[in-house]
């Protein structure tokens, strides 16, 4: 089994250090290595095998782990996450030249585009369809997305996107000539190099992608494009002809196709993937290995063809702080003293496939803290101790509440575990089982929203700014699109993070954000923190799987075919 380690380690913008940024990480170095003992080579077709479709391809709508990983292949940004070994969390310049410069005491930010960037259709890719491209973040229907640009670029007009305010100039991004982009922020924010990477900053040609126009049929600035999508079905990619390699020194796009198959069951995905057959020689598994079957990765013709990366994503169990009797602390108290973590952890694979978790922040994460808010014995949860304060809350005899969830294998078996663990205590749990690519746009929809959701959050650089902030600010709490899914708004929460994030030391930014996260859980205890994945996904002998991307898992943008011929 290749063990793919990387370092966390984030660019630093500039020396104009604002909030919390920093340069390297307490991770491990990578170890292990790629593939077979041979680099890929260019050429073939790649496959990927997946449980369900990708939630959009409209890199307004998407937000979750896989479909981020699949935007690199069709979409560019101003800066990306590096492909090189053991540095993946760290941000390179992509269709900009560096990695911007602040002024105005970081409240400023100025990008130069690159020579020789084009859309699939030949088009040349300027300020305006970078200001376009990001103003679409703004739209009530369409930036259900990333909300780093509506929260640092929001100016206070109420502006609406382009589509809705067709004759209104936002003003919050500038474009002096057609080389330079100016950003407007409504605050100082040192690592705004690191948030134009982000989904909602993929230019795209003025005027183009209203409705869902973009789920259907995206409009390339990567190095491959989409020939045909069936939904729930099929996605094929050939190469974006018009994509300049010397323009883009992060994608080796090695494959000269990409197929993914959707709407295959991971229990026959991980069949396929373990008998490494015919085509499948040239496949990985989109997903990860189920935990039914982790010990058969020691098998010798399986084991070399393992890929696992170390956690960078924390699974937890939100609570709605806006529902009674979840509006009760005690309740809230109660239920993180009821759950058997053991139990989540064995339903989660084992310790070759989780952790069981403590702490909201993912250890790997700059100013990480390490504390147990609720300790019982062993994980196992503490029935005295969670009757006792249901019943200081007013339900000595429980109550029935219903948990938002998905039906996969893994998602159902932790569904299961949580339904016992609050058995114990009284509380009936009844469970909501959305499907699997529409799950975050449901549960991301505030008057749609149940009691409880089982999700996760994974960073999208390695601050613990890109973590509590975005799931648990009272100021992120929106209607759609909603990534606060506890919609935890408490003053003093959302104070100390105002105030973490004006702060000028870095190191002591990173563990302010650390303490937070113990002040949050003892104070406020708007979740469960339930494991810590690893995520172990399988290849074909015939693929070298690049690296491990940030978010975790392989990077699509660097697979290749060890022998394209076969």
């Amino acid at each position: 089994m290749k063990s793919k380690k990387f370092v966390l380690g984030l660019a630093l913008t500039s020396a104009l250090l604002l909030t919390a940024c920093g340069g390297g990480s307490n991770a491990p170095a990578p170890s292990g290595s790629a593939g077979a003992g041979a680099e890929g080579t260019t050429g073939g077709s790649v496959r990927v095998l997946l449980n369900a479709d990708y939630s959009h391809l409209d890199p307004a709508m998407g937000f979750d782990t896989g479909v981020k990983n699949f935007y690199r292949l069709i979409y560019r940004t101003l800066t990306t996450n590096s492909t090189e070994e053991g540095k993946s969390g760290e941000m390179k310049p992509d269709l900009a030249t560096d990695l911007g410069t602040p002024s105005n005491g970081g409240k400023t930010w100025t990008f130069t585009l690159k020579d020789g960037i084009f859309f699939e259709d030949g088009t040349p890719i300027t300020s305006a369809e970078v200001k376009y491209g990001v103003s679409r973040a703004f739209d009530p229907e369409i930036g259900i997305g990333s909300p780093w640009a509506k929260q640092l670029l929001d100016d206070g007009s109420g502006y609406k996107g382009p589509y809705i305010d067709k004759d209104k100039d936002f003003k919050a991004i500038e474009t002096p000539d057609a080389k330079t982009i100016v950003f407007n922020l409504n605050q100082p924010f040192a690592d705004f190099g690191s948030v134009v990477g982000q989904n909602s900053f993929v230019p795209f040609p003025v005027g183009s992608g209203s409705g869902k126009g973009f789920d259907a049929k995206p409009i390339a600035s990567g190095p491959y494009k989409v020939d045909s999508y069936t939904r729930g079905g099929e996605l094929k990619l050939s190469r974006n002809e018009k994509w300049d390699a010397k323009s883009d020194t992060v994608r080796p796009a090695k494959p000269d196709h990409y197929e993914f198959l959707f709407g295959i069951d991971g229990a026959t995905i991980d069949e396929r993937m373990l008998a490494g057959q015919g085509e499948d020689k040239n496949a990985i598994s989109g997903g990860a290995l189920q935990p039914a079957n982790v010990s058969r990765i020691q098998d010798p013709s399986v084991k070399d063809r393992a890929v696992r990366a170390e956690p960078v994503c924390t699974t937890y169990l939100t609570m709605n702080n806006t529902k009674k009797p979840l509006d009760n602390l005690k309740v809230r108290q109660a239920i993180n003293y009821a759950i058997d973590k053991s139990s989540l952890q064995t339903a989660g694979g084992g310790s070759q496939l989780a952790t069981a978790a403590n702490t909201i922040m993912v250890p790997s994460l700059l100013g990480w803290l390490d504390f147990n808010a609720y300790p019982t014995t062993d994980n196992k949860g503490d029935v005295e101790k969670a009757k006792a304060l249901l019943a200081e809350a007013g339900y000595p005899d429980g109550m029935e509440l219903t948990l938002d969830t998905r039906g996969t294998p893994k998602i159902q078996a932790y569904s299961e575990s949580v339904q016992q663990s609050l058995a114990k205590v009284g509380i009936k749990v009844n469970l909501n089982v959305i499907d699997v690519s529409s799950f975050y746009e449901v549960i991301g929809t505030t008057s749609q929203q149940n009691d409880l959701a089982i999700t996760g959050w994974c960073p999208d650089w390695a601050s613990g700014q890109t973590f509590l902030p975005p799931i648990l600010h009272g100021d992120s709490i929106v209607a759609k699109g909603n990534q606060n899914v506890p919609q935890l708004n408490d003053p003093a929460v959302n104070k100390r993070m105002d105030e973490i994030a004006a702060m000028t030391d870095v190191a002591a930014a990173n563990k302010a954000y650390g303490e937070l996260d113990k002040q949050i859980m003892e104070t406020a205890a708007p979740m469960v923190p339930m494991v810590y994945e690893n995520v172990m996904q399988l290849r074909g002998s015939n693929v070298d799987p690049g690296v491990v991307g940030f978010d975790a898992g392989i990077d699509l943008v660097t697979l290749s075919l060890i022998d394209p011929g076969k």
